[in-house]
Protein backbone atom coordinates (compact mmCIF):
# COMPACT_ATOMS: atom_id res chain seq x y z
CA UNK A 1 0.00 0.00 0.00
CA UNK A 2 1.50 3.40 -0.95
CA UNK A 3 2.18 5.86 1.83
CA UNK A 4 -0.22 8.75 2.41
CA UNK A 5 2.71 10.88 3.56
CA UNK A 6 4.46 13.37 1.28
CA UNK A 7 7.69 14.75 2.73
CA UNK A 8 8.68 18.29 1.75
CA UNK A 9 12.21 19.70 1.63
CA UNK A 10 13.20 23.23 0.69
CA UNK A 11 16.34 24.46 -1.03
CA UNK A 12 15.85 27.81 0.72
CA UNK A 13 16.44 26.21 4.16
CA UNK A 14 19.58 24.65 5.61
CA UNK A 15 20.65 21.45 3.90
CA UNK A 16 22.35 20.30 7.10
CA UNK A 17 19.05 19.12 8.66
CA UNK A 18 18.68 15.35 8.47
CA UNK A 19 14.93 15.46 7.99
CA UNK A 20 12.22 16.99 5.82
CA UNK A 21 11.02 20.41 6.92
CA UNK A 22 7.35 19.62 6.36
CA UNK A 23 4.98 16.81 5.46
CA UNK A 24 1.46 16.60 4.10
CA UNK A 25 -1.27 13.99 3.85
CA UNK A 26 -4.40 14.02 1.71
CA UNK A 27 -7.75 14.87 3.28
CA UNK A 28 -8.85 11.23 3.05
CA UNK A 29 -6.03 10.06 5.32
CA UNK A 30 -6.73 8.65 8.78
CA UNK A 31 -4.43 10.31 11.29
CA UNK A 32 -2.92 8.26 14.11
CA UNK A 33 -1.71 10.18 17.15
CA UNK A 34 0.71 8.07 19.16
CA UNK A 35 1.42 8.61 22.83
CA UNK A 36 5.05 9.07 23.71
CA UNK A 37 6.78 5.77 23.10
CA UNK A 38 8.83 4.90 26.17
CA UNK A 39 11.70 2.44 26.54
CA UNK A 40 9.63 0.07 28.65
CA UNK A 41 9.87 -3.69 28.64
CA UNK A 42 6.63 -5.68 28.62
CA UNK A 43 6.94 -6.20 32.40
CA UNK A 44 7.00 -2.41 32.93
CA UNK A 45 10.69 -2.10 33.72
CA UNK A 46 12.79 0.49 31.91
CA UNK A 47 15.12 -0.98 29.29
CA UNK A 48 18.77 0.04 29.19
CA UNK A 49 19.12 2.21 32.29
CA UNK A 50 21.80 4.83 31.68
CA UNK A 51 22.09 3.95 27.97
CA UNK A 52 20.65 6.56 25.57
CA UNK A 53 21.11 4.39 22.47
CA UNK A 54 19.51 1.30 24.03
CA UNK A 55 16.55 3.34 25.26
CA UNK A 56 16.07 4.99 21.87
CA UNK A 57 16.10 1.55 20.22
CA UNK A 58 13.52 0.19 22.68
CA UNK A 59 11.35 3.27 22.22
CA UNK A 60 11.47 2.75 18.43
CA UNK A 61 10.60 -0.93 18.90
CA UNK A 62 7.58 0.04 21.03
CA UNK A 63 6.60 2.78 18.58
CA UNK A 64 6.56 0.21 15.77
CA UNK A 65 4.35 -2.11 17.84
CA UNK A 66 1.90 0.74 18.50
CA UNK A 67 1.89 1.65 14.81
CA UNK A 68 1.20 -1.98 13.88
CA UNK A 69 -1.72 -2.10 16.33
CA UNK A 70 -3.15 0.98 14.60
CA UNK A 71 -2.75 -0.50 11.12
CA UNK A 72 0.34 1.50 10.16
CA UNK A 73 4.10 1.21 9.89
CA UNK A 74 7.12 3.42 10.33
CA UNK A 75 6.80 4.61 6.73
CA UNK A 76 3.41 6.09 7.61
CA UNK A 77 4.82 8.42 10.26
CA UNK A 78 4.35 12.09 9.36
CA UNK A 79 6.27 13.73 12.23
CA UNK A 80 8.16 12.94 15.42
CA UNK A 81 9.26 14.60 18.63
CA UNK A 82 12.21 13.00 20.41
CA UNK A 83 12.62 13.88 24.08
CA UNK A 84 15.95 13.17 25.76
CA UNK A 85 16.52 13.69 29.47
CA UNK A 86 19.87 15.44 29.25
CA UNK A 87 21.49 18.82 28.91
CA UNK A 88 24.36 17.33 26.91
CA UNK A 89 24.10 17.68 23.15
CA UNK A 90 26.06 14.43 22.72
CA UNK A 91 23.32 12.50 24.52
CA UNK A 92 20.69 14.02 22.25
CA UNK A 93 22.75 13.11 19.18
CA UNK A 94 23.20 9.53 20.45
CA UNK A 95 19.41 9.09 20.69
CA UNK A 96 18.86 10.93 17.39
CA UNK A 97 21.28 8.67 15.53
CA UNK A 98 19.31 5.58 16.60
CA UNK A 99 15.98 7.15 15.62
CA UNK A 100 17.34 8.42 12.32
CA UNK A 101 18.71 4.99 11.44
CA UNK A 102 15.35 3.37 12.19
CA UNK A 103 13.55 5.75 9.84
CA UNK A 104 16.13 5.39 7.06
CA UNK A 105 15.15 7.31 3.93
CA UNK A 106 11.78 8.25 5.46
CA UNK A 107 13.21 11.47 6.91
CA UNK A 108 10.08 12.85 8.59
CA UNK A 109 9.93 16.34 10.13
CA UNK A 110 11.30 15.93 13.64
CA UNK A 111 11.99 17.92 16.77
CA UNK A 112 14.80 16.83 19.10
CA UNK A 113 14.57 18.24 22.62
CA UNK A 114 16.59 18.00 25.80
CA UNK A 115 14.32 17.86 28.85
CA UNK A 116 14.90 17.79 32.58
CA UNK A 117 13.15 14.54 33.43
CA UNK A 118 10.81 11.96 31.90
CA UNK A 119 8.01 10.02 33.55
CA UNK A 120 9.40 6.59 34.34
CA UNK A 121 12.24 5.69 36.69
CA UNK A 122 15.55 5.59 34.79
CA UNK A 123 13.85 6.83 31.60
CA UNK A 124 16.10 8.87 29.30
CA UNK A 125 14.27 8.80 25.93
CA UNK A 126 10.68 9.18 24.70
CA UNK A 127 9.42 9.43 21.13
CA UNK A 128 6.09 10.99 20.11
CA UNK A 129 4.76 10.51 16.60
CA UNK A 130 1.86 11.19 14.26
CA UNK A 131 1.15 8.82 11.39
CA UNK A 132 -1.29 8.83 8.50
CA UNK A 133 -2.80 6.01 6.45
CA UNK A 134 -5.40 5.68 3.75
CA UNK A 135 -7.67 2.74 4.53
Amino acid sequence: MPSAVTLISSSTLSASAQYAYAATVPGAARLIFLAGSCPLNKDGTTAGPGDYAAQAAKAIENLCLALEAAGAGIGDVISTRILVASTERADLVTAWDVVRAAFGEHDVPSTLMGVTVLGYEDQLVEIEAIAAVID
